[in-house]
Parts: C-alpha cells; sequence; structure tokens
C-alpha cells in the first residue's frame, strides 16, 4: 500500500470524548491517513460525527463500516465494556487495527486476538503512545548506552488527584470487573512507559488497595461502592536483573505525576514531571554523580512536532506514523497487541500476587 490509508472510526463523537480530543487532532496532521468513514451507535449520531470529523460516510453499525471497502483500516475508540467483540470483527473483516487502551480485560485475551490479527495478516497497534514521549525516548537511550553504568535499581512513583464525585457514564472505573479501573488505564500507561525505558518485570509481588471505598454520583447523589484499587504497588526483578519497584497513588486534592529513578553504578537519573497529567507530562530530567548534578535537556532528535513535551494528540500521532509504516512494510511495530499483551501479563501478575501473597513469574 503506497498512498493514503482509508481509515474508519468507530465510536466517533461530534462533541466530545478521548477520540475527539487527541486522535482527530493527529489524523488531521497525518500524512499517512485519510478519515473515509466513522460509526458510532445510531445513524444521526453518526452523521454528526461524520460533520465533525471530515468523513464522507457514516454509518449507525460498526459491522456496516467494516465491510465499506474503502476502509483499509479502522480506530476502535469504544471503551472496552461495550466494545463486545468489535477487535474480532474487525480482524476477521481483513482491517488493520489502532485499539484505544485497554486492549482487553486480561493477557489471555490479549494475546489471542494478537493471534488472531497474526493469523489474518492484520498489522495492530495500541494507543500507549506515552511510551513516545521525547523524555521517555531519551531515558530509554542514555540507560542503554550505560551513560550512569550498570544500573543497580530503579523506581516508579506516579500520583493523581481524583475527585470523589463523578458522573454515573464513569460508573466504570469503580469495577474492578470492567477493565478500566485505576489499575487498568493509569497502570497501564504508566507502567508502560516505564517499561519501556527501563525494561520489563520478569518476575514481581504486588499489593492493591482500596483507600477510598465509595464515590458519589453527581447525577443522582447516590453513592456507589468501589472495587476497584486505587493504591498500585509492585516490586520486582527487571530483565537486567536490577531491582526495580511500582507505586501509582490515585485519591485526593492533587497529585504529584511521575517520577522515575534509576540508579546507576556511576550515577543516578531522574525524570520528574512538572504535573500529574497521566499522557502528556512535563517532564525534566536530571542526572547526579559525585561531582554534580546536571540537568539533561532532550536533543532535539527526539523531539515531536518541533518541542520535548509535545501534547497527547502528538504522541498519538507518533503511532499513527508507525502503525501507517507497519501497514506498508508488513512489519510490526510497538506499540502493538504484543506491546498490550505484555502490560496485561503484569496486570494479571498484580492481581494474582494479592490474591495468593505469592511472587509471579512473567515470560
Amino acid at each position: 500500500m503506497t498512498g493514503r490509508i482509508g481509515l474508519g472510526i468507530i465510536g466517533a463523537h461530534a462533541q466530545r470524548g478521548w477520540a475527539r480530543a487527541v486522535h482527530l487532532p493527529a489524523l488531521r496532521d497525518s500524512s499517512d491517513f485519510d478519515i473515509v468513514a466513522v460509526a458510532s451507535t445510531d445513524a444521526a449520531k453518526a452523521a454528526e460525527a461524520a460533520a465533525a470529523w471530515g468523513a464522507k460516510r457514516s454509518y449507525g453499525d460498526a459491522h456496516d463500516l467494516l465491510a465499506d471497502p474503502a476502509v483499509d483500516a479502522v480506530l476502535i475508540a469504544v471503551q472496552l465494556p461495550k466494545r463486545e467483540n468489535l477487535v474480532e470483527a474487525a480482524i476477521a473483516a481483513g482491517k488493520h487495527v489502532y485499539v484505544e487502551w485497554p486492549l482487553a480485560l486480561d493477557a489471555s485475551t490479549a494475546e489471542r486476538v494478537r493471534d488472531l490479527a497474526e493469523a489474518e495478516g492484520v498489522r495492530h497497534a495500541v494507543g500507549l503512545q506515552t511510551r513516545n514521549h521525547p523524555a521517555i525516548r531519551y531515558l530509554r537511550e542514555l540507560i542503554a548506552s550505560g551513560e550512569v553504568g550498570e544500573v543497580l535499581s530503579a523506581s516508579l512513583h506516579y500520583s493523581i488527584g481524583t475527585a470523589e464525585a463523578w458522573s454515573e457514564r464513569y460508573a466504570d472505573l469503580f469495577d474492578k470487573t470492567k477493565g478500566v479501573n485505576h489499575l487498568a488505564v493509569v497502570g497501564g500507561h504508566a507502567m508502560d512507559q516505564f517499561g519501556h525505558a527501563v525494561g520489563r518485570f520478569t518476575e514481581l509481588t504486588g499489593r492493591l488497595s482500596t483507600r477510598i471505598p465509595e464515590v458519589r454520583i453527581t447525577e443522582t447523589g447516590a453513592l456507589l461502592q468501589v472495587t476497584s484499587p486505587d493504591q498500585i504497588l509492585a516490586h520486582g526483578v527487571l530483565e537486567s536483573g536490577a531491582p526495580a519497584s511500582v507505586h501509582i497513588m490515585t485519591g485526593g486534592p492533587a497529585g504529584a505525576g511521575y517520577r522515575i529513578e534509576v540508579q546507576g553504578r556511576t550515577g543516578r537519573l531522574v525524570l520528574a514531571s512538572a504535573d500529574e497529567s497521566l499522557v502528556a507530562p512535563r517532564y525534566t530530567l536530571t542526572k547526579t554523580t559525585a561531582a554534580a548534578a546536571v540537568a539533561m535537556p532532550v536533543p532535539e532528535r527526539h523531539w515531536t512536532k518541533g518541542t520535548d513535551n509535545p501534547s497527547p494528540s502528538d504522541n498519538a500521532g507518533e503511532v499513527y506514523r508507525e502503525f501507517a509504516a507497519a501497514i506498508r512494510t508488513g512489519t510490526a511495530v510497538e506499540p502493538n497487541f504484543d506491546t498490550a499483551a505484555a502490560v496485561h501479563r503484569a496486570q494479571d501478575a498484580i492481581r494474582v500476587s494479592d490474591a495468593t501473597g505469592t511472587r509471579q513469574p512473567l515470560q
């Protein structure tokens, strides 16, 4: 495929939503994709979305979009609890597929859809775009080049403030069975960028805790019982053999964002954010040795669209660029369903470890 790629959007909305805020700007800037069709839950909503997204065709049924021969690839922006079999249907239709994070409820499901895609020759991508942040790419490069010598240990801390009153359309966030809670979403984005920079866990021990047991629904004033964790802890061993720890904290009026610390034999790297943004923090990187602490500006070779601190849509744009390359060349490019399966395996291991009190090996 050498021309522009016809993209269909499943879950497009005319006025609101993550897809409209993040994916639409990325696609408008893309030289690889044309938005040719959108699908929503009914024909009228789909027509409104088509006008907002600049698509020529709209469908009130996602399966009709999948049957459209002008659609080469699809973005599935529907939230996981409402997604049903859309990923499998897109693969069966032979459409290359970009799925918003999370990909699945668990690792076994993620691995199954990955295998289906590979069997059909379908290229795939997943919305873990924060690993494309220039500062994360630079940190990964510094570690790999031995900037601070052999890595002795690494840690990730992430905290974000969260309200205790929510619209009922966000109720699934607080249900541990729905797959869009803080472990799945916040933990997925945070742990993927950490793993991309320092390496994945090969074994871990996890602990989950729910410190805020109920939230209020704004429309009714009713209290909703929370079953999902707001405190996520894991510690274990990385691929390098270095021990590592993760603490993801949600709740309270404000958070401190990210702090990734890598302790090496000859120095220490600290990547810290100036805000609590989950997917587009403003990072600063510092290297400390016995002699001094020095700022480490991100080199321009890692910048995205002329900046070292791009927007969420700019980071998503990098995923689209790689996705297009995968479609055109037939080669795997991350973040894809393999990436997603690895993150889901780590999350499953945290859950099992918390439930059993045992250390969990990872593939």
